[in-house]
């Protein structure tokens, strides 16, 4: 807290230094002034909180320099100080918010409680001066936020665009008596990192500096207003209610204000003109369509108008999976590179690409690696979303403001690449997984093994291990059992002290007439005969 001495007598000046402990109401510096006008300055320099000061001086009174004072500092506390006792001193002192009127020469206890008194009321006046700004930014903060939701639910909500229209009038954002309009639709490109980098990736302060700009030409003649869409966060929309025929001119004249101030041009779908509230909502998606289908190889072009007969592709990914599936199943880099330009190079060959169509083929690539991907052997459900996961947040930006095939063809490629890798991992896992299967079923034989036991073993459904084990193993695993118990039983019948019932035991057979139909069935005789023929 600041305090000014003002006096045209040095030691006076000097005198009210001494007096007062200063450190006791939070006062750390303390400046002086010798008359009227130079307090004037250094108040307007250094913002006191507390001014004491003398009520009579030759340059100017007390009185006069507290009126003068009060035009621009009305938070300023005053002490004055007199030799005279007059009411309407005191008066006018109070008058002109003066705290405390001090009569010289002037007591320290005096001083000090009228010190103390001015720092309190200036700490409190002050928490309520911040209170009462903190209140007004967030109002103000509040207030756009608030007006870019209602013009938001005249597109999003058509039930309650009276409500909401009733409401965009009262706050002025909207005159009385619009029947008709246009709207535009402006993309920001959320793939334009230098742009983004700019404003330190903060996209609400970009999309403030966009709809600033946007604003700058419609609002000074009234013409609309720009808003952020709030359903959609890339979105900024252009509302146009008067010379709505001027709009395409409107709409270049925004995208030369952008270049100027961010060195950037962007794309802009435009409505036809429709009866207001009514039609915003299909002149938003009209909009949108005009975005979803403007051709990516037309460079030049940013204001897109919207067209009936803008239809999508016909074009489907459909064409080309087999030779992705024959690629990836392959593994070899270079087959897998070749393909994966072929969509690309049949696009440009019809001389259009639009977002939809990337925005299809990218669809298509990715319903295609989880289709092949459930296929694929091996843990499926939760491995497989991830891995689509990752290939989607890679893909390039569909309404990138400039198309770049070769980051397509990067992104096919490595999409291609990593599902190709995935599978043959995949492979390498299962192939090891039946091969732990068979060195379980070589170590326990003797036990019970059903397919259930084996296969809550090993963490995979019962028609998963048969079916893996017989693809690998060319039998299935219960013949596969048998003949590892039939081929144990085999080696122990050079024994000629193990009786057979004994050594259908110790195999894991526990019925020897189960046990002999087994060994006939892969031997082509019974075991007795087996013995009897002397095996080796």
């Amino acid at each position: 807290m600041k305090v000014l001495i003002v006096d045209d007598e040095a030691r006076v000046r000097k005198a009210v230094r001494l007096l007062v402990d200063w450190s006791s109401y939070g006062i750390t510096e303390i400046e002086e002034a010798s008359g009227g006008f130079e307090a004037i300055e250094r108040m307007r320099e250094a913002r006191p909180a507390i001014v004491i000061m003398d009520m009579m001086m030759p340059e100017g009174s007390g009185i006069d320099l507290m009126t003068a004072v009060n035009e621009f500092a009305g938070t300023v506390k005053f002490i004055v100080v007199s030799g005279r006792g007059d009411f309407d001193f005191v008066r006018e002192a109070v008058r002109n918010g003066g705290i405390d009127y001090l009569l010289k020469p002037i007591e320290p206890e005096a001083i000090n409680t009228a010190v103390a008194k001015a720092a309190t009321q200036w700490r409190i006046e002050e928490k309520e001066r911040k209170e009462r700004q903190k209140q007004s930014i967030q109002l103000n903060e509040f207030k756009p936020v608030y007006g870019e939701k209602l013009l938001t639910g005249l597109i999003d909500d058509p039930a309650t665009a009276q409500t909401a229209l009733r409401r965009l009038q009262k706050e002025e954002l909207i005159p009385e008596r619009v029947d008709k309009a246009r709207l535009a639709l402006l993309q920001v490109d959320t793939s334009d990192t230098q742009l983004h980098e700019r404003f330190a990736w903060d996209s609400d302060l970009l999309h403030f500096a966009i709809i600033n700009i946007c604003n700058e030409f419609l609002l000074d003649k009234h013409q609309g207003v720009a808003f952020r869409h709030w359903g959609a966060p890339t979105e900024i929309v252009i509302l146009v209610w008067k010379e709505v025929e001027l709009l395409p001119s409107i709409l270049h004249s925004i995208n030369e204000g952008i270049f100027v101030t961010l060195q950037r041009r962007m794309h802009i779908g435009m409505s036809n003109a429709g009866a207001f509230p009514d039609m915003m909502p299909s002149q938003y998606e009209d909009a949108l369509s005009a975005l979803w289908h403007r051709n990516m190889l037309e460079t030049g072009e940013y204001v897109h108008p919207y067209q009936e007969s803008q239809v999508g592709s016909r074009m489907t990914f459909a064409d080309w999976e087999e030779e992705w599936k024959v690629a990836v199943l392959s593994g070899n880099k270079e087959q897998l590179r070749m393909v994966s330009s072929h969509w690309l190079e049949a696009a440009h060959g019809t001389s259009c690409i639009t977002p939809h169509m990337l925005e299809e083929y990218k669809t298509g690539a990715m319903l295609f690696c989880a289709k092949l991907l459930r296929e694929a052997p091996g843990r499926q459900a939760d491995e497989a979303v991830l891995t689509i996961e990752e290939l989607v947040q890679k893909a390039p930006y569909v309404f990138a403001s400039t198309l770049s095939l070769q980051d397509w063809r990067e992104w096919s490629y490595h999409s291609l690449l990593q599902l190709s890798q995935a599978i043959v991992q995949r492979q390498v896992r299962e192939k090891a997984k039946m091969s732990d299967i068979a060195s379980f079923i070589e170590q326990h034989y003797q036990s019970e093994l059903s397919l259930q036991d084996i296969a809550k073993r090993f963490f995979v459904s019962r028609e998963y291990v048969s079916r893996k084990f017989k693809q690998e193993y060319d039998v299935n695993i219960t013949d596969y059992i048998s003949s590892v118990r039939i081929n144990k039983a085999k080696q122990l019948m050079v024994n000629p002290n193990l009786r057979i019932a004994k050594i259908a035991e110790m195999v894991g057979f526990h019925d020897e007439k189960y046990f002999s139909k087994v060994f006939k069935k892969q031997e082509g005789i019974s075991p007795k005969a087996y013995r009897l023929g002397g095996a080796e």
